[in-house]
């Protein structure tokens, strides 16, 4: 099959072990980030299966209707960026492996880098010695604070272990089979989205975005918060109602942030108002993206191809093709 795979920044998914599944496809690797149809239409003229990575890129019926040949979109986890019913009615197989039961361990721990990194002002003081001066902060200990986790699934319960570990008193709010299953796991739940945010010492997301939970953070959640919290998103941007975090950030509730994750990606020429304010610490989108995990997610994201290759598809997200 004439495969292209789009958004690989680091040129890795060449030197991957995996890459060898693909060995028997003509396959094209973008390295760069484009998101303009008609560049992309032109860039996978011809190419009979899509291969994504996560998110990166929106792939919309616009889009879609100018590829004949395309056959096959291969990726891994969520697909809000896809527009299933388009490719459903234009005959394009949509194959993602859901991974149920394995968290992104990555990401959890990611998430533990961090809060500790905000905790204790890791990135100014590394800059501050960088630039000849020694300690420019006084952080903060977590043992014994209250480690607030917003969502309760498989990466949720990851952090949460890593915070029982550390000492921290865990505290759950999520929708209702969520927070009896946190109960469950022997932690305890909060009595109200007020008491949650105003409790947290720590505040982490663990969210998927859909509908329902777009905005779901608002500013009256965020000024509940603690001057000394520290409010951590490692799941989506639109999570949090548009410029509620950085107006909250202003006004001193919460005190501290630590983002992976925003509203457009990727963030270049340093053109976002989080990396203008020295009590945030920002990274770019970092949670998934170790060797390890590309592993993982690309053997997966192959052996869909060759199964589809093969005429026997699977994980597939539309049937009805």
């Amino acid at each position: 099959m004439k495969i292209a795979i789009l958004d690989d920044y680091h040129d890795t998914v060449r030197t991957l072990a995996c890459f060898g599944k693909l060995a028997a496809h003509d396959v094209k690797i973008w390295n760069d980030h484009v998101q303009d149809s008609d560049a992309l239409a032109v860039r996978l003229r011809g190419v009979e299966a899509l291969v994504l990575i996560r998110e990166r890129t929106e792939i919309r019926a616009p889009l879609l209707e100018r590829l004949p040949q395309l056959q096959l979109i291969s990726q891994r986890s969520v697909y809000p960026h896809i527009d299933i019913e388009a490719c459903t009615r234009l005959g394009i197989v949509v194959s993602s492996d859901m991974h149920p039961g394995t968290p992104s361990y990555s990401t959890a721990e990611l998430t533990w880098a961090l809060i500790l990194a905000a905790a204790r002002e890791i990135p100014q003081n590394v800059a501050a010695l960088k630039a000849g001066k020694w300690q420019v902060g006084v952080g903060s200990t977590l043992r014994g604070k209250h480690l607030g986790i917003f969502g309760y699934g498989r990466i949720a319960g990851e952090v949460a272990k890593i915070g029982a570990a550390m000492g921290m008193r865990i505290l759950v709010w999520a929708r209702e089979a969520s927070r009896q299953k946190a109960q469950a796991d022997g932690y305890a739940v909060a009595a109200s989205k007020e008491a949650f945010f105003a409790t947290s010492d720590v505040l982490t997301l663990h969210l998927r975005l859909v509908d329902a939970t777009r905005g779901i953070v608002t500013a009256a959640d965020l000024a509940h918060m603690k001057p000394t919290a520290i409010f951590v998103n490692t799941s989506r941007a639109p999570l949090v109602e548009p410029g509620a975090l950085v107006a909250a950030l202003k006004a001193g509730r919460p005190g501290k942030a630590a983002v992976d994750v925003y509203e457009e990606e990727p963030v270049l020429g340093g053109k976002h108002p989080l990396l203008a304010m020295d009590n945030v610490v920002c990274t770019p989108h970092l949670g998934y993206v170790t060797r390890d995990e590309y592993e993982l997610q690309f053997a997966d994201i192959f052996d869909q191809i060759n199964a589809f290759a093969a005429g026997k598809p699977i994980n597939v997200v539309n049937p009805k093709v």
